[in-house]
């Protein structure tokens, strides 16, 4: 065993990924799309359901059980005593009490994962003990607080049996839900593995004997071309790395675990610089190395060892948070800025003929193409949908409202709409370029390397780039990579704190409308 001197070992390795991401930006390149094989495309053409966060799915059982609790003490309390005020107040002490209670005996219990929601008899028993458990203490603290007279034995006996019946078959039902999300995948991670040959059948044999891993495989790519055939132990080879990226961008997948050993660092990197730019979780198989590091470095998929490289940006509670934030914010914003956009768009019909919103393709999350809103801000016979010129200062194209709009911004105010009713931008993010969007002649992705990553988030209204200056043109080489490193900066240091601080920046930063055209 290694004690923590033999940690820079570890992060050589991959586990320090601030450190690895410097070292793939150093090299990473875009690949056009690619061809996948007949196995690949079709495993990327089935439709899938969205996908839910177990994590997730445990918190809302949480609360939920909660609630549940809460409501059947007081709902016999309703029934059998007479609802006096003086009362009121110690029962629903107690009933907070006795949820509270049963919510950690249920943790304690280990209750909460999804492979006790999948109906094991085991989790009823638990439940049943848990909750007798927290009845004894109850009853114990009562006793010794002499507080057995100030409530009813007949309340207590019944909120003990209708609470256990209620749990119960609030779990039967949890079942049935649970059991059709896991035939749908949505409960599943859609995992690949990198490496074939010895190293890769021991991962895919392993994660098949174990049970309620969550894992779905879903196939196999390796760069050392047929070697090892066109399986790994029964799991389909799909293709190459290059493969990979245009894989994990058709369909979903939510985990890579590399097969290699840490030694091959430089077989590792050159994946690496491939894959960083995807929106997964990256995992390097441990269990077959010789050099062994304490259980603490490791995390574990079942009860493989794997060493974390990349986590997937703004996952489980993150994602749920920034949805509300988007959807409660974004709703106020349309609603407070109403007469701003009634306004706009009477302003451009009375200006020029055409529609008022102009709807343009752009990457969105996971570069899958989204149609964005805004107000139309040129000649409708001079509009420019594909972007593949970019407007320059003083731009015959562009209307007399529309370089109004344009320099306040306002012309991107009905990508509010994205927002709160489409879902497909967030209020804070990369900003969506258009596909043809170009920089000295050349296509973004072509001009910034890792161009890509900035795309492992849902794209925003507004974003860390623009509040620091980096807002309009963007004709250089020098603009679209100094936009691409604060898009990333952005990703990597996400939190809902830094999204209020960029919307409450916003405003100000439209004061300056030098690179506004």
């Amino acid at each position: 065993m290694l004690d923590s001197d033999s940690r820079p070992a570890l992060n050589a390795a991959g586990a320090a990924a601030a450190a690895v991401l410097d070292r793939l930006r150093e090299g990473s390149k875009e690949h056009a799309p690619r061809v996948l094989s007949e196995k690949a495309r079709a495993i990327a053409e089935k439709p899938m359901a969205a996908p839910i966060s177990p994590i997730v799915l445990a918190g809302t059982v949480r609360v939920v059980e909660f609630m549940l609790i809460v409501l059947v003490g007081l709902a016999i309390f309703a029934v059998y005593i007479e609802p006096i005020q003086p009362q009121f107040p110690r029962y629903l002490a107690a009933v907070v009490t006795v949820a509270t209670l049963s919510t950690l005996a249920f943790q304690i219990a280990d209750i909460y994962q999804v492979h006790a929601f999948r109906g094991h008899e085991k989790q009823y028993m638990r439940l049943a003990s848990a909750w007798s458990v927290v009845f004894m203490i109850v009853i114990g603290a009562s006793f010794f607080l002499k507080a057995g007279e100030m409530f009813s034995r007949v309340w207590l006996s019944s909120y003990f049996v209708v609470g256990l019946f209620a749990l119960v078959a609030s779990r039967k039902v949890l079942y049935y839900i649970v059991r059709r999300w896991t035939r749908e995948g949505r409960l599943t991670r859609r995992t690949v593995i990198v490496g074939g040959g010895e190293p890769g059948e021991r991962v895919v044999t392993e994660l098949r004997r174990q049970k309620d891993t969550g894992i779905e495989l879903i196939g196999m790519f390796d760069d050392r071309g047929d070697r090892g055939g066109d399986e790994c132990a029964g799991l389909a080879k799909l293709g190459t790395v290059d493969d990979l990226v245009e894989f994990g961008r058709r369909t979903r997948v939510d985990l890579v675990i590399f097969s290699l050993p840490i030694t091959a660092e430089n077989r590792i990197l050159q994946m690496l610089r491939k894959l960083w730019v995807l929106p997964l979780d990256i995992r390097l198989a441990a269990h077959t190395n010789k050099l062994q590091f304490r259980p603490r470095s490791y995390s574990y998929i079942g009860k493989i060892p794997v060493i974390d490289v990349f986590d997937r940006p703004i996952a489980d509670w993150d994602v749920v948070m920034k949805w509300l934030f988007d959807k409660t914010i974004g709703g106020l914003a349309l609603i407070a800025l109403s007469p701003v956009l009634l306004a706009t768009a009477i302003a451009i019909k009375l200006d020029s003929k055409g529609p008022v919103i102009f709807r343009q393709k752009r990457y969105g999350f996971n570069n899958d193409l989204i149609e964005v809103y805004k107000f139309r801000s040129m000649y409708t016979d001079m509009s420019d949908a594909t972007a593949a010129k970019l407007v320059t200062k003083d731009d015959p194209r562009v209307t007399r409202v529309g370089r109004f709009i344009r320099k306040t911004s306002i012309d991107e105010l009905p990508q509010l709409f994205n927002v709160v009713f489409k879902g497909n931008l967030s209020l804070v993010g990369p900003r969506p370029h258009a596909v043809n969007a170009k920089a000295e002649a050349k296509l973004y992705a072509d001009a910034v390397d890792g161009y890509f990553a900035r795309h492992r988030v849902k794209p925003g209204i507004t974003g860390w780039a623009q509040i620091n200056g980096w807002r309009g043109e963007t004709d250089t080489h020098e603009k679209i990579q100094a936009r691409v490193e604060h898009d990333l900066y952005y990703i990597e240091n996400w939190s809902l704190l830094l999204d209020l601080s960029i919307l409450l920046r916003t405003p100000t930063s439209l004061l300056k409308t030098e690179n506004a055209y």
